[in-house]
């Protein structure tokens, strides 16, 4: 494995006993068994009816499950890696949870900026993009069919995709590597999973304002309750409206994500999820439209502002309604027998318009004269999706022999519906560095209108085998069955329909020494339904296979988990091409290593690391001078560190002082490797101040230096800029 270039940096934790912070527990689980605590306050006569206080009941303070909030940085267990709440030390892949804790100090303000301090995950290729969430996992493209909510899938295709609010989450997670063998299809390079928040155990009320550098107003409301004893609700929302930090680049976003528990008795629980969002903004007309040349290099006049806007202000537009509505159902029908039946279907209305560059009216990727006007073009498009998705699920329990057995078993269906027409057109050139808007624009033309249905069911199984006091063996098997169709009037090139059958499968195996080092290895392959034709038919599903071996460290002393994994991934039936002459021959091999670290050193310090090194490779391609060549956009080396510290007592007492280094390697802006983009290093920085359980108030700020760089390019003539300086102060209270 080639890692030129890579600087790699030690780490030297330390750090005394961690004081558990004790957090309220969720209300499903309340009720259970782990109760140490019971107490009435009722006395009765036999010649009165006997009245009672409502029960109290208290856990104990280590316990955490798959959806409670995560306590400082660490969580313990997930169920994003297994579908069953498992500790995270005997999932046999590489597993990351950024809880609300950690999402609130580094001030997160979009759910992509969640996943910078990540092992193996690039977030933001092209800057933050208003309108979607971009993610790249193990070098390949999660952010259409590698994102789930509460383990459903929130599937995307062209230009429409469901939009999720950070404020409504409790946790994001990562599973990394393949996991279709779990989900269905899913990105090869691994998934990102959101966790709603739920209804609390104890009553919660909490209001936010938060205001940007830039003038965006946002208020935050998270309120929880009890109806009864049986039943807890919870409602959550944010509303945020202002300009964002790219000229011109300015709206209204609001979202609203009422949920609901009802817990009939110790066996049963019911909770209802559902989200509500609205958008009216504009876009950033120059986000990863931007020529190499004039962004990573210069031009003859020099670089383009970052904070240039090359849409029609006038013209743009950025409108969306949407919503979400499912529910969590899970019967425990004896001690060993649980079934579950997870459910939701999401449907969402989206209508763009935008113009943006796209190279140089003379020259193209680089001007050749004095006239260094951009080309540009106009686009619009209107998109509605359907998405239904419903995964059944029973676990058993048993044992035979000396063999622990964990048996899962389901059926899940997805379903998802896309009407779309798409338009476009010419527009008028503008100057890199002063572009004049408001001049008339031609008419646009509809090149696609096109309807899509995608349905799947799979049939899956999981055996999680525990024995010889400390070995964990994970056996899985899937079958999926996915049928495709699509009808254009417009073009017969976009009509087609298909069938297709696929295996996928995993094996793990993982040993738990006493003092907390968890080895593992893993084999798995995998499938990914691809929407589509060319000329040679239609899109096959994407395949391939992914080796992986690490180790998990769950140290004694102090709270913190320590992952180490090296992985071998290889994706097939990759589609190459430009758009209308796609071709689907390509095969891409990612190799490499990653570590991460989370750790609650102390009661007062909190620290995240991640560092990633992996070969990127193109091993199979039509264009045969390909071969061997890292595909663009992705770098291959990044490393992060991120320190929290509270002071706890003292004159300083509620004072936090935060800070972080992100590092990301080179990356290329062309097929043949000729045109690099340069690494960068940025600092963020954070500080607050607040009584605990009453009031908070922070100021967090992104690229401290506002240096300037590119992120990514997916083309020479396709560049973004990364986030500049940003800056939040939030006003969070409690009562």
């Amino acid at each position: 494995m080639h890692l030129s270039g890579w600087k790699y940096s030690s780490i030297l934790l330390g750090g005394t006993a961690l004081a558990l912070l004790g957090a309220a527990p969720d209300y499903a689980r309340a009720q259970s068994t782990n109760s140490t605590e019971t107490t009435t306050q009722a006395e009765s006569t036999s010649d009165n009816p006997v009245v009672l206080d409502p029960i109290k009941i208290t856990r104990d303070a280590e316990a955490q499950d798959a959806t409670s909030p995560v306590r400082g940085y660490v969580a313990k267990r997930t169920a994003t890696g297994s579908k069953s709440d498992t500790p995270i030390e005997e999932i046999p892949q590489s597993v990351s949870v950024i809880g609300r804790e950690e999402m609130d100090h580094r001030g997160v303000d979009k759910l992509d900026e969640a996943l910078r301090y990540t092992a193996g995950v690039f977030t933001q290729p092209y800057g933050s993009d208003t309108d979607t969430n971009w993610f790249y996992i193990r070098g390949f493209n999660a952010t259409q069919s590698g994102v789930y909510l509460d383990g459903l899938q929130n599937y995307a295709y062209g230009f429409g995709a469901f939009l999720v609010e950070d404020y409504n989450l409790e946790r994001v997670e990562v599973l990394r590597g393949a996991a279709s063998v779990l989900y269905g299809g899913t990105n090869p390079g691994g998934m990102v999973n959101y966790v709603s928040k739920r209804p609390t155990a104890e009553p919660m009320h909490q209001l936010e304002l938060s205001v940007t550098d830039t003038g965006k107003f946002g208020t935050g409301i998270d309120y929880s309750d009890r109806l009864s004893n049986t039943a807890a609700y919870r409602l959550t929302g944010q509303f945020t409206n202002g300009e964002e930090q790219a000229d011109d680049n300015e709206g209204f976003q609001g979202s609203i994500a009422p949920s609901f528990l009802w817990t009939p008795n110790d066996d049963t629980s019911l909770t209802l999820l559902s989200s509500f969002t609205f958008v009216d903004g504009q876009h950033n007309g120059g986000l990863g439209f931007l020529p190499y040349t004039g962004t990573v290099v210069s031009a003859p006049y020099g670089k383009i502002d970052p904070e240039t806007n090359f849409t029609e202000p006038d013209l743009d537009k950025d409108v969306r309604r949407q919503f979400m509505v499912g529910y969590e159902l899970e019967h425990e029908i004896n001690d060993d027998l649980t079934f579950r039946q997870n459910a939701r279907i999401g449907h969402t209305d989206i209508h763009e318009v935008y113009y943006y560059p796209f190279g140089y009216a003379v020259g193209g990727s680089a001007p050749t004269t004095s006239n260094y006007n951009l080309t540009r073009y106009g686009f619009e498009h209107r998109t509605k999706i359907t998405s239904i998705g419903l995964d059944n699920q029973l676990e058993q329990k048993f044992t035979t022999g000396s063999l622990d057995h964990t048996l899962l078993g389901g059926i899940d269906l997805k379903r998802f519906h896309m009407k779309r027409t798409e338009y476009s057109s010419s527009a008028t050139a503008v100057d890199p560095l002063n572009p004049a808007h408001g001049q008339a624009q031609p008419a646009m033309s509809a090149y696609l209108d096109q309807d899509i249905d995608l349905n799947q069911i799979g049939f899956y199984t999981q055996d999680q085998i525990r024995f010889g006091d400390g070995w964990t063996t994970t056996l899985n098997g899937r079958y999926d069955y996915v049928s495709t169709d699509a009808d254009d009037p417009i073009s017969t090139n976009n009509n087609y329909d298909d069938t297709e059958g696929e295996w996928s499968g995993r094996a793990g195996l993982a040993y738990n020494f006493d003092m907390g080092l968890t080895p593992y290895v893993s084999a798995s392959t995998f499938f990914n339904p691809v929407l589509g034709s060319s000329a040679q038919g239609v899109f096959r599903p994407e395949t391939g296979e992914q080796y992986e071996a690490g180790l998990k460290y769950v140290p004694q002393n102090f709270d913190a988990l320590f992952t180490l994994a090296v992985f071998d991934l290889t994706r097939q039936n990759v589609i190459t091409g430009t758009f209308g002459n796609e071709r689907q021959l390509g095969e891409v091999n990612s190799r490499g290593i990653e570590f991460e670290a989370k750790a609650n050193l102390t009661k007062e310090l909190s620290l995240t690391a991640s560092a990633t090194a992996f070969d990127l490779e193109i091993t199979k391609e039509e264009n045969q001078s390909l071969i061997g060549k890292q595909p663009v956009t992705v770098p291959t080396e990044m490393a992060n560190m991120g320190l929290d510290y509270t002071f706890r007592d003292g004159a300083l007492d509620g004072l936090r002082l935060g800070g972080g280094v992100r590092y990301q390697g080179a990356s290329y802006a062309d097929d043949a490797n000729q045109y690099k983009v340069p690494s960068a290093t940025v600092f963020d920085a954070g500080i607050g101040y607040g009584v605990e359980d009453q009031w908070d108030l922070s100021l967090n700020v992104s690229n401290l230096f506002d240096k300037e760089y590119v992120a990514g390019c997916s083309s020479v003539n396709a560049c973004g800029y990364a986030e500049g300086r940003t800056a939040l102060l939030k006003l969070t209270m409690n009562w």
